[in-house]
């Protein structure tokens, strides 16, 4: 089951007391149990003033970007544009609750997703390709993707989901402040390909309290293929470690909704192209047998997949239990839909 806040537990060693507001009381077998209200990471970096100097960091990173692993090293404060097509300002293609995300992020009130158009991967069979790479969405002012932020938080939505905001994290994190002002408190979900600089990923400690990457590839040979990210093992590795050690095991309250931690998704793909083996074991070894693992079914051929076989059909409900099964043989226990 979800490690909920109403229980004591060692994993609250890795959430400070600064990110939750705690009162005690007694439980009904007399231990002393805790209810808290949570307060987002950000909050405090605001207060403090941190948050600002973050922005500034991240901001001279645009000027010769590498915010993320393609490091193209163009100018993107004055509009020059990389692999990922995104100049200065957010672009953005929509935004609104979402109701299919995982459980504990959408609760009863859904999930606040902002769908940031492009991306820095490549991927052949990308289900969103109408955003990812053709460019779908607007370019809009940092106030403006503020008030999209509060618009959803208004609407009761749980957590501000950004979907794919790896390339557009600068511009994601000098809107906050904006938001915070007039009322922002939900947690920040970065919801991402797992194509991460973790230089980057460091910057954003104690601004994010809940990590969403995909796992994708178990090797880069189908990684450089099939998304042209030849080196996507490695640094998506390296990133989901730095995830985890700031964010640690995904913390849900005694409703069940998601409170920070780190949920992994991994998508299984025809005749084995995912490599689940070497990804569940890389969870389960270097990460934490107790991530909160989604499995997902849900491939289809889409966009250039049906020139690249075997990605031209859907997987068989074979293997997705032989999914399954890997994942339980190599130790994981918290299985989306599965174990809870």
């Amino acid at each position: 089951m979800p490690i909920r806040c109403k229980e004591v537990s060692s994993t609250f060693a890795r959430v400070p007391r600064s990110k939750l507001l705690e009162n005690a009381c007694l439980s009904r077998d007399g231990r002393q149990a805790l209810v808290m209200r949570f307060q987002p990471s950000y909050i405090r970096l605001y207060e403090t003033g941190e948050l600002a100097g973050r922005i500034e960091s991240l901001d001279r990173i645009l000027k010769e970007c590498v915010i993320c692993p393609r490091r193209c090293r163009v100018d993107r404060t004055v509009c020059e544009r990389g692999v990922c097509g995104v100049g200065t300002l957010p672009v953005v293609s929509s935004h609104n609750p979402h109701f299919g995300e995982e459980p504990p992020l959408v609760g009863w009130g859904g999930s606040g997703t902002i769908f940031m158009t492009y991306c820095n991967l490549k991927c052949v069979f990308c289900q969103n390709y109408d955003i990812s790479h053709l460019g779908y969405g607007e370019e809009v002012s940092c106030g403006e993707l503020a008030a999209m932020m509060l618009e959803l938080q208004e609407s009761g939505c749980h957590n501000i989901n950004f979907v794919t905001p790896t390339h557009q994290i600068a511009q994601i994190v000098r809107s906050l402040p904006l938001a915070v002002e007039k009322g922002l408190k939900l947690p920040l979900v970065y919801n991402c390909g797992g194509y991460e600089a973790v230089e980057t990923i460091r910057f954003l400690d104690g601004i994010f309290d809940i990590y969403m990457p995909d796992i994708k590839y178990g090797d880069d040979e189908a990684a450089a293929r099939y998304s042209g990210a030849k080196d996507y093992v490695e640094r998506c590795r390296e990133s989901v470690k730095e995830m985890h050690r700031q964010v640690g095991d995904l913390v849900v309250d005694s409703r069940g909704i998601a409170q920070r931690g780190l949920i992994i998704r991994h998508l299984v793909m025809p005749d084995g192209v995912a490599g689940t083996r070497e990804v569940m074991r890389f969870i389960a070894r270097e990460i934490s047998r107790n991530s909160y693992v989604n499995i997902m079914d849900q491939y289809r051929p889409c966009f250039k997949a049906f020139d690249h076989p075997p990605l031209d059909r859907r997987i068989t409900p074979e293997e997705f239990d032989e999914a399954l099964s890997i994942a339980r043989e190599e130790g994981i226990t918290r299985l989306a839909g599965i174990t809870e």
